[in-house]
């Protein structure tokens, strides 16, 4: 009995870590993408290059994925094609959104936003589902958008029309994120987590790499400097490749919301990474908006993480 309940705890507590590092490897992303512009590196080609260098590891784990199932188990081409659609969805034109509104936009401000995605998930479900929508995710939205007033608006000489440009893109980058999460649901179910992801994130490789070759020339990649070229390896390696499975392995220890309530160290990895690095600004008025973006978040998801679980 003491030996099975110490094999779970150590269970549950590789988890915790698995999630706790997966997150924060996730939080570096934002910082190195500012670091990658720095040179003459545009979206594009950033996106086209980050896939190129990871997706042999999505399609080798796919393959593994497919080969270990019965033949009965396995997906049929309908929820393969779905799956393929909504990775594009997630992995390509969200992305490209969050890519792009970097350009403009501080690092911390991205993270905070993007952030505030569940809330979108539920508002979404909501008017496409019918899914209940319940009075703590209003109260942890308002919290959380509140906190995002807090930031944009204790300064206003800051919103300038490329910072608003920049702060909508990465908005639209979290509602097709939401609208991802809402459609992944059904689809993680029926083809399992690792071979979902796989699949998605090929698709969204093929798709972002067609698109660098209709718009760019494959000497742009070999006029990229070095540290360029070493930035985007990290991206796609610790940002990209490493979290992704640290997370899967996470939320298979101890749930989707454990890693959910995890995840809240995101946002302060961000920050302190693009302020440490960066030299971005961090006064009163982020703050405070990232104690009520965080807060409005963590208080849905503990409050969501408590709720016991219902079908249908």
């Amino acid at each position: 009995m003491s030996d099975s309940s110490s094999q779970t705890a150590r269970w549950r507590l590789t988890g915790f870590a698995l999630s706790a590092i997966g997150s924060m490897l996730f939080a570096i992303k934002g910082v190195l993408i500012k670091l990658i512009y720095v040179y003459p590196i545009d979206t594009v080609t950033l996106l086209a290059v980050g896939m190129m260098l990871s997706v042999p590891v999505f399609v080798a784990v796919g393959l593994i994925e497919w080969h270990r199932r019965p033949v009965a188990l396995r997906p049929d081409k309908k929820s393969i094609s779905y799956a393929a659609l909504v990775g594009v969805l997630g992995y390509h034109v969200s992305s490209w959104l969050d890519f792009q509104g970097l350009h403009t936009l501080e690092a911390q401000t991205e993270r905070l936003i993007l952030f505030t995605y569940p809330f979108l998930v539920i508002l979404f479900g909501r008017m496409l589902f019918r899914h209940p929508f319940r009075s703590h995710a209003l109260a942890g939205a308002g919290l959380s958008y509140a906190g995002l007033v807090v930031m944009f608006g204790a300064d206003p000489a800051r919103l300038t029309p490329t910072m608003l440009s920049g702060a909508g893109l990465v908005a639209s980058a979290a509602a097709i994120f939401a609208f991802y999460q809402l459609f992944a649901r059904e689809l993680i179910l029926r083809c399992g987590p690792a071979l979902f992801t796989a699949i998605a994130m090929t698709a969204a490789s093929i798709t972002l790499i067609g698109q660098f070759l209709m718009s760019h020339s494959l000497s742009v990649l070999f006029q990229a400097p070095t540290p360029a070229w070493s930035l985007m390896t990290a991206l796609a390696i610790f940002a990209t490749i490493v979290p992704t499975f640290m997370m899967s392995a996470g939320t298979a220890r101890i749930g989707a919301q454990g890693t959910a309530i995890i995840s809240t160290l995101s946002p302060v990895v961000t920050i302190a990474l693009a302020v440490s690095v960066l030299n971005e600004p961090f006064g009163w008025p982020e703050a405070a908006g990232t104690v009520l973006v965080i807060g409005g978040v963590g208080l849905f998801t503990l409050i969501e993480s408590r709720r016991p679980l219902r079908k249908g």
